[in-house]
């Protein structure tokens, strides 16, 4: 046994299909065969229509066949060469003849289990039996045997079928010769456009789904049309409102979550505008840096007193913020100008202003002055006041000409 080749697949082109069925399994196959008597070979090519399978037998392999098909017709061993190859002829041409249109209608036909194959079956009558014993071809190569030797064919037999003028079953063998031709040399050219203009026709296009959908026991048949519309094709309009607003399409949690994000990026905008009040005296309480000088230095009194001026103005804006009533926001909060009060910031910039060997008097006039700041309204009387105004004077009359240090950090 030998294996189909692409030279046994041509050599089965030119020959036709033969039907055989298989009446255990209700299962319909068709075959292939060719013959060669001058190299004493044949071969065989059989499908379900899913699947294909093959054999070739060469002179000895027929001779083994067929004495073990039929053992009582086989020649006597004693008969020389001569004899033993005009017998395998004989055998060659009644198998030819039995793979034929004609010859293969009395045939039986039955598929039979065998250790070595993938498809075994049998072929007989009253008179003779042959069996053949197949294997399968391979999902790519079955795919090209089919394509070439049935489904190709099968469109271009149908195209004829539909667009001849006279009936196919009405024609003569040479005119139906001459219209196969015809369409086969046109197919040849162009294979592309011989499967379009065959397939796209709307009798042979809905007869086929209607013939599929009967065959697949599906329930809604489509109808057969010899004539179909050209739909107009209308592109949706990119301006188009949407129907549904984006607020949908935010699922629950996105939502209740973005709302908390903006409630609480809102507070700070509003934050400003209760405390704006509490703001007003720190930059007066603030104390510029002091650098080290010498103990004999003339501008440390400037500085001193420099440093009593805010201290003053901060004592009487606090003074008159807390005679004064609390300011209501929208929000409907008092104003809080203690809580945001200069203290923290005076009482921390002190120690680090001043030097700690140092025994000069700006160190008592700081307490005094948080002295002061905690005290009632009454205690900072006019005479006190007069008091202090009359020591800058003297410390200013004192002082000379000489220009005083300059502090460039305080800009206020």
């Amino acid at each position: 046994m030998e294996y189909i080749t692409e030279e046994h697949q041509s050599l089965l082109l030119n020959k036709e299909w033969l039907v055989k069925n298989d009446s255990v399994k209700s299962v319909p196959y068709l075959l292939k065969f060719h013959a060669s008597t001058a190299k004493q070979t044949c071969c065989v090519m059989i499908t379900d229509t899913k699947q294909v399978w093959g054999e070739v037998l060469s002179s000895k392999h027929i001779s083994r066949r067929w004495k073990d098909c039929n053992p009582q017709s086989s020649p006597n061993p004693a008969h020389s060469d001569e004899v033993e190859d005009e017998w395998r002829l004989e055998i060659l041409d009644l198998v030819s003849a039995a793979h034929t249109l004609g010859g293969s209608i009395d045939l039986s036909f039955e598929v039979i289990e065998s250790r070595n194959a993938d498809l075994a079956i049998e072929l007989g009558s009253d008179d003779f039996k042959w069996r053949w014993e197949m294997y399968s071809l391979g999902p790519k190569v079955s795919a090209d045997v089919l394509s070439q030797h049935l489904i190709m064919p099968l469109i271009s037999v149908t195209h004829l079928a539909f667009s001849s003028s006279d009936p196919v079953s009405e024609l003569s063998s040479s005119d139906l010769e001459q219209a196969v031709d015809k369409v086969a040399r046109t197919a040849r050219r162009s294979v592309d456009t011989h499967v379009k203009h065959a397939m796209t026709k709307p009798r042979v296009a809905t007869s086929l789904s209607r013939m599929s959908a009967i065959l697949n026991f599906v329930p809604d048949s489509p109808t057969v049309s010899t004539e179909v519309s050209t739909p107009e094709f209308k592109l949706p309009s990119a301006n188009q409102p949407v129907a549904v607003s984006e607020s949908r399409h935010i699922p629950a949690a996105d939502r209740s979550r973005a709302t908390q994000d903006g409630n609480v990026a809102a507070l700070p905008d509003n934050e400003p505008s209760v405390n704006a009040p509490s703001h007003t005296p720190k930059p007066a309480s603030v104390p510029p840096p002091r650098q080290e000088d010498d103990d004999d230095s003339v501008t440390e009194a400037e500085t001193d007193e420099e440093q009593e001026a805010p201290q003053r103005s901060a004592i009487v804006e606090s003074a008159s913020c807390r005679s004064s009533p609390p300011v209501v926001s929208a929000s409907g909060t008092a104003n809080r100008p203690r809580q945001t009060s200069p203290k923290p910031a005076h009482k921390k910039a002190a120690p680090t202003a001043v030097d700690e060997s140092s025994d000069s008097s700006p160190v008592r006039h700081k307490k005094k002055a948080r002295r002061v700041e905690s005290s009632s309204d009454s205690e900072d009387s006019e005479a006190e006041r007069r008091r202090r105004l009359a020591a800058r004077a003297n410390a200013t009359s004192s002082r000379g000409t000489k220009q005083p240090i300059k502090r460039g950090v305080r800009r206020f």
